[in-house]
């Protein structure tokens, strides 16, 4: 089933040749990014974003760390580290004492062990000390999602973000107020205020580019073809074949994040950005349901302001009952 928004949501109308232009969006293939950070790179450049840090911060070679309102595109450098001789010793002892072949592996505190998978105890007391400080490394580029049921855009009072005729999600800058009511309404923690004049700013999809039949930045600067661009549908039906094929040269991991599925299960609606991972979303800093907090609380809110509606012309109406009556006496 086709995720669109509902036509009444769509800001802006275009028709070409008679029809309208098709739901556009990004599929994101983890499994061939090589974290090059192009994206970045050519997002910055486009759009005029200021470069973010460049001191080499002690916790990672990811010098972005998160989408924010000057990163419209961040790649995700999940870095795995190996165990040490320590942690050898200590699963050793743990099996001599009778543990089972796997503990799950909860940090008090972030940085490298965090990223780390379950504890294979086994394998962590027989495999041999690695070369290198990293076991394996992981890379996913991340970008605002353009959801289906766009959380930001329900939030918004002024009207400051929008559905563009290929149904994403903008902000218009000259409209928006800076009251950030969209940054907590979004699930994925995309949208951000600018530190500069408090106006809220993420990723257009490249809308002016669009507009002239251009692919967006990140896409086109790609070298891998990690971020494939086009109609929705045509990307869904390309990323449910890479998939398959994934599956059928032994790697069962594969899997579609927030594309391809019905009814309760869709995150958000269905993601105009959509992702292939081989590892659970919150590896990659993506949660495992994507709820608006605004959108939990419509149906709730909806029947309260319809209750108080009620209320109301109750009381007006019985309120002209008896003047009429008093007049007539």
């Amino acid at each position: 089933m086709t995720a669109s928004a509902p036509p009444t949501e769509i800001a802006v109308h275009r028709v070409e040749g008679g029809q309208r232009p098709p739901r556009m969006g990004f599929f994101t293939d983890t499994t061939v990014c090589i974290g090059c950070k192009s994206c970045e790179v050519a997002c910055k450049q486009w759009n005029d974003l200021p470069a973010d840090t460049t001191q080499y911060g002690g916790r990672s070679f990811d010098y972005t760390g998160s989408l924010s309102a000057t990163s419209w595109r961040h790649v995700h450098f999940v870095e795995i580290a190996p165990a040490s001789a320590q942690d050898r010793e200590a699963a050793r002892a743990a099996l001599g004492q009778g543990a089972g072949g796997r503990l799950p592996n909860i940090p008090a505190t972030g940085g490298l062990a965090a990223a780390r998978e379950d504890l294979d105890l086994v394998a962590m007391a027989q495999a041999p000390l690695p070369e290198g400080g990293m076991d394996r490394w992981l890379f996913a580029s991340d970008v605002c999602k353009h959801c289906t049921n766009a959380g930001c855009l329900d939030a918004c009072p002024t009207g400051a973000l929008i559905r563009t005729e290929f149904q994403t999600v903008i902000v218009q800058p000259d409209i928006c107020n800076g009251c950030g009511y969209c940054v907590p309404s979004c699930p994925f923690g995309v949208i951000d205020r600018d530190p500069y004049d408090g106006r809220a700013a993420k990723c257009t999809l490249c809308y002016d580019r669009l507009q002239d039949g251009l692919e967006p930045a990140c896409a086109k600067a790609c070298p891998t073809d990690s971020i494939q661009f086009g109609p929705y549908d045509e990307l869904v039906e390309r990323a449910q074949g890479r998939v398959v094929e994934l599956h059928e040269r032994g790697l069962e991991t594969a899997y579609l994040y927030g594309a391809g599925d019905d009814g309760g299960d869709q995150l958000a609606g269905g993601l105009g950005a959509f992702f292939l991972l081989t590892e659970p979303p919150e590896r990659f800093g993506l949660p495992a349901q994507a709820d608006s907090p605004i959108q939990a609380n419509v149906p709730a809110a909806t029947a309260a302001g319809l209750a108080a509606g009620v209320t109301a012309a109750a009381t007006a109406v019985v309120s002209l009952l008896l003047a009429h009556r008093r007049v007539r006496r």
